[in-house]
């Protein structure tokens, strides 16, 4: 009996220290919750920052304890389907309805001693990041949580900012 309670000690002591070396998937809270996008700007190369989705962007982004996310992002100005049918659209509402969104969703990682998430996307509406992985820098200031995303290819970096729902 001693020599079960020794192994089953063991087995305890290797799963815990299996879940205490884990990524900061579930250790991190800091996200856990419901974020309602307040924000989504780009600042520029020069380093003045400008509305990237309009004046009046909505968007939300929910973390799961678990660890896994959803980012949606739209502009609030956008085309109307004319048809009334999204498979007939035009080829400016159909470039309007990609360029107005930007979703993706996956699991995450955070590291709070570099301040980045890292978002393992399953799929995105911009379809060449599905199945990659992005790192982000964020700061999260009270219920203020910004992060930012890597300098696209003209230089501008986009900066998406949420405020912590209740």
């Amino acid at each position: 009996m001693k020599k079960q309670f020794s192994t089953l000690k063991r087995s305890f002591l290797f799963v815990a220290l299996a879940f205490a070396t884990m990524p900061a998937l579930s250790k991190s809270k800091l996200l856990v919750g419901s974020w309602r996008l307040t924000a989504a700007d780009e600042i520029l190369p020069g380093g003045s920052q400008v509305a990237d989705f309009g004046t009046d962007p909505h968007g939300i982004a929910i973390f799961t304890a678990d660890g896994h996310y959803v980012v949606e992002i739209f502009r609030s100005e956008h085309l109307k389907f004319a048809s009334g049918d999204r498979t007939k659209g035009t080829p400016e509402e159909y470039k309007d309805a990609v360029l107005s969104a930007s979703c993706h969703f996956g699991t995450y990682t955070v590291d709070a001693a570099k301040g980045t998430i890292t978002f393992h996307i399953d799929y995105a509406s911009y379809s060449n990041w599905d199945g990659t992985t992005q790192v982000r820098s964020f700061t999260l200031e009270g219920d203020k949580l910004t992060w930012r995303v890597p300098s696209r290819p003209d230089g501008s970096t986009p900066v998406s900012v949420f405020s912590r729902m209740p």
